[in-house]
């Protein structure tokens, strides 16, 4: 939930307020509280009262972050801007204590459902139902430009429908005109799918009229269910903000004509919020729906936009996975590879980097560090460096130098194997940063498609196929020599993975074996790493599609339905062994589900149960063990949803919170082992070794928690300034003794000593 304001419903219609809990106050600023309305990682909404009985919503501030000084200013600003507009259209603050020990703000309670809901629930707006929507969202941005502030983060789960009309609420990262920007270290703040050109450029430029083209992205997914940038990765959609011409085939004629200046690349091509009011008071009153058979007609995607209490932290997981990009129409029966260039890490997808031990699959779950307090200790943290070995830091260029993405590395003896990003693989010296070979990719980076892993004497990863090259396979697994880079074999690559497991499984390395699924996702192929001769090849079920899920020397494969696929909720997928000398497959095993894999413990699969609120996932309820060897699967429930990215280390599960909660579970009772409080939001990992287990952002900031009881051991300062909040990414650490080695944004990668962290903040 967002904002100073919470509405009084969750995604699928039921009430969304829930009774106080134990350690809750009773009263905040003298307003007796009620109940809950929501929680999240920066504060708690409750609903009160004030003397006369009106209700009120307070929002209060988490006490961890009361002592931090930048938190504060971003709050104070908050408060200052929503008590500069009037309230007509927003929430009025009725009163406030910014400088409290724990600061808080109570503003007017509006009932009703944000748009992202509506849209869930109903679908696409249309008619007058739509022009009143744009009216009121007009009149909104007049009001809040008029007293001199920009919104900056007008998104629909930010905008509630109250009886009375729209209003806009949260101002956690709006600023007044006569403002600096407040400098957010290591953070770009907003919502890419509904971030204007400059604001994903240049933020400290950011003007009202980038308000102006946040309300034309917003009405675009209100009349269509999805948003003018859309594409198969989140990466893509910030590219396409700032690069190409938004899509609106499906956009109502009359509204097309008003929202196409509004997107114009340049703030001042567009109007005006007030130009704007005047030519939305002039269209039909009834605006007509989506044209029959436009691209995206009928469609609904919800893009994981939903409201949180970040108060301008990291923007929350855009559904943009190359799997679940389906939600927008046709079965994924190819998912093709992006065809866009990208800009910004913030996608909601597992990594590319197959699981090469028992430990943990890619996709692992993270979260960032708290900082490091004083009387914290490294001593804990042991391991031998390799020889030779200093701090280092540098990048990797790619195959599309204009679109820096991310690396996934593992390590190999002295070497660091890298890839993704547009590179297929490089290999780094471990000791000094300096690369030996670098094999690059021509085509777009997808998001989440990193490297497939590595043998003792091979190396493999995903090429993609540049835009203007039909003749090539638009994905292949590519094997190189581990030496020489030398180019060994190359296959084609299918692409259904993600719908099935949540995950990218589209290729797996298994002893000296990779595992891939070919382009027509119907059959499983084995081939000799180094070679690329091939050993066998297994088709799927009949009216199944499947992907390869590693368990320490053993490969299973799960599959569900092509109806499941299609409804893109894998209710009941089943579990079989692949012999890897033969490939053929044992009995299935179905899953009550849907689950997604996450590691391996005691030579079992592990998986988390997904819950679901309407459509929408909403975090993990429980966890369940799949015994290859007795065919059996037992369940455990949690003693909460527990809502992040997912991962696994030395046998236990750990999800972090986008808000920076890090949460260890046991694998086999699913009773929780401990909870930590960091302070780096959308954290990839974890990573274990050398004593500790690691998480990082996009950032580049690493914190050290003790696996015992994730008491923080160190964290360090963010090294580049990247978008935070990605969900569901694969760990960005790789340990090798005592050696940390990071991935960040911009093809960025360093390394120090686990005992002489740097910077630490």
């Amino acid at each position: 939930m967002s904002g100073p304001v919470v509405h009084g419903r969750t995604g699928d219609g039921r009430s969304g307020r829930v009774s106080l809990r134990g350690g809750d106050p009773v009263e905040i600023g003298g307003y007796p509280l009620e109940e809950r309305l929501g929680s999240g990682g920066m504060g708690t909404v409750f609903l009160a009262r004030t003397s006369s009985g009106r209700p009120v919503a307070i929002k209060l501030i988490h006490q961890q972050f009361a002592g931090d000084d930048e938190f504060r200013i971003r709050f104070r600003q908050e408060v200052a801007a929503a008590r500069r507009v009037s309230g007509a259209f927003t929430a009025a603050v009725v009163d406030a204590a910014p400088e409290a020990e724990q600061p808080w703000m109570a503003t007017a309670y509006i009932e009703g459902p944000t748009l992202t809901q509506r849209i869930a629930e109903g679908g696409p707006l249309g008619g007058a139902e739509l022009r009143r929507l744009a009216i009121g969202l007009a009149e909104a941005l007049r009001d809040i430009h008029r007293v001199g502030v920009v919104h900056r983060d007008l998104k629909p789960s930010n905008v509630v429908l109250s009886a009375e009309g729209p209003r806009v609420i949260d101002f956690g990262i709006s600023r007044a005109v006569d403002q600096q920007t407040l400098t957010m270290t290591g953070r770009v703040i907003g919502t890419p799918p509904f971030m204007s050109p400059e604001q994903l450029q240049a933020p400290r430029g950011v003007g009202p009229r980038s308000d102006v083209f946040s309300l034309g992205t917003l009405l675009v997914y209100a009349a269509t269910g999805h948003g003018p940038f859309d594409a198969d990765s989140p990466y893509m959609t910030a590219y396409q903000v700032v690069h190409e011409e938004p899509s609106l085939d499906a956009v109502p004629e009359a509204l097309r004509a008003v929202v196409e200046p509004c997107l114009d690349k340049e703030p001042e091509g567009r109007p005006s919020a007030d130009e704007l009011l005047v030519l939305l008071r002039d269209l039909p009153a009834e605006l007509g729906g989506t044209r029959a058979g436009a691209p995206g007609a009928g469609r609904t995607r919800d893009m994981n936009t939903q409201a949180h209490l970040a108060t301008g932290g990291a923007a929350p997981a855009a559904s943009g996975t190359e799997g679940a990009g389906a939600q927008a129409g046709a079965r994924p029966r190819r998912r093709r590879r992006p065809v866009l260039a990208a800009a910004v890490a913030v996608a909601a997808i597992g990594g590319g980097v197959a699981a090469l031990t028992t430990g943990a699959f890619d996709g692992g779950g993270g979260a960032g560090p708290g900082g490091a307090g004083a009387g914290q200790s490294t001593a804990a943290l042991a391991g031998a460096l390799p020889d030779g070995f200093a701090p280092w830091h540098g990048t990797v260029p790619g195959g599309r130098e204009d679109i820096p993405d991310e690396l996934r590395c593992v390590v190999r003896g002295d070497a660091l194997f890298c890839g993704g990003g547009g590179v297929v693989a490089t290999r780094i010296r471990a000791h000094d940063g300096s690369r030996v070979w670098t094999v690059k990719s021509p085509g777009v980076p997808a998001q989440g498609v990193h490297l497939v892993g590595a043998t003792d004497d091979t190396v493999l990863g995903y090429r993609i196929a540049a835009q203007d090259d039909p003749e090539s396979p638009r994905s292949e697994v590519v094997a190189l020599d581990a030496d020489s880079g030398r180019e060994l074999w190359s296959a084609p690559s299918g692409g259904q993975s993600t719908a099935v497991t949540g995950r990218t499984m589209d290729a797996v390395v298994v002893g000296t074996a990779v595992v891939t699924v070919d382009d027509s996702n119907s059959r499983f192929e084995a081939r000799d790493a180094h070679s690329g001769e091939v050993r066998w090849t297994t088709p799927f079920p009949a009216g199944t599609q499947c992907a390869p899920v590693p368990l320490g020397s053993r490969l299973l494969a799960m599959c569900a339905a092509d109806a499941e696929v299609d409804d893109l909720r894998v209710s009941r997928p089943t579990l079989r062994t692949l012999a890897l000398p033969s490939g053929t497959p044992g009995r299935p095993v179905t899953v009550d589900g849907p689950v997604v894999p996450v590691g391996a413990a005691r030579g079992g699969l592990v998986l988390l149960s997904k819950h679901y609120e309407g459509p929408a996932p909403a975090g993990y309820d429980g966890v369940a063990r799949f015994d290859p060897d007795a065919r059996k699967v037992t369940y455990a429930r949690f003693d909460k949803v527990y809502e992040g990215t997912s991962g696994m280390a030395d046998g236990t599960v750990y999800v972090s919170g986008q808000a920076g909660l890090v949460t260890a579970l046991d694998s086999a009772t699913g009773r929780r082992k401990w909870s930590r409080q960091t302070g780096v939001e959308g954290a990839s990992g974890p990573a274990a070794g050398a004593g500790a287990l690691f998480f990082s952002s996009a950032t580049g900031r690493v914190v050290a928690l003790s696996p015992k009881d994730g008491e923080p051991l160190w964290a360090t300062d963010p090294r580049i300034d990247a978008l935070t909040g990605e969900q569901d990414a694969s760990p960005r650490v790789a340990v090798a003794g005592g050696a940390v080695f990071v991935a960040a944004a911009d093809n960025t990668l360093f390394a120090f000593d686990a005992r002489r962290p740097p910077g630490s903040g």
